[in-house]
C-alpha cells in the first residue's frame, strides 16, 4: 500500500458539492486528479525541453503523435484556441 499523508485542502463550496455528487471517495478522486495534473505538467516540461534542444515538432511528427494517441479518427487537422 502506498504511503499517504493527511492534509487539509480548501475548496469552493460548489466544487465540494459537485465532488460529493460524483464520488463517495473524495480523497481518492482528488488524488487521481492531482496525479493526472502532475503527469500533464511533467509531460509539458519534457516536450518544452525537447523542443528547446531539437526545435519545434514538424506537422508530420504532430500528425503521427495524434494518430498514436487518438487513432486514425484523431488525425484530422485541429486548431486549438490555447
Amino acid at each position: 500500500m502506498a504511503s499517504t499523508t493527511r492534509i487539509t485542502v480548501t475548496l469552493p463550496s460548489d466544487q465540494v458539492a459537485e465532488l460529493r455528487k460524483l464520488t463517495d471517495n473524495v480523497s481518492g478522486y482528488v488524488a487521481e486528479a492531482v496525479a493526472r495534473q502532475i503527469r500533464h505538467q511533467l509531460l509539458g516540461d519534457d516536450l518544452r525541453r525537447h523542443e528547446e534542444e531539437h526545435g519545434g515538432f514538424t506537422e508530420e511528427e504532430l500528425a503521427e503523435a495524434r494518430a498514436k494517441i487518438f487513432g486514425t479518427a484523431g488525425t484530422t487537422q485541429r486548431t486549438d484556441a490555447a
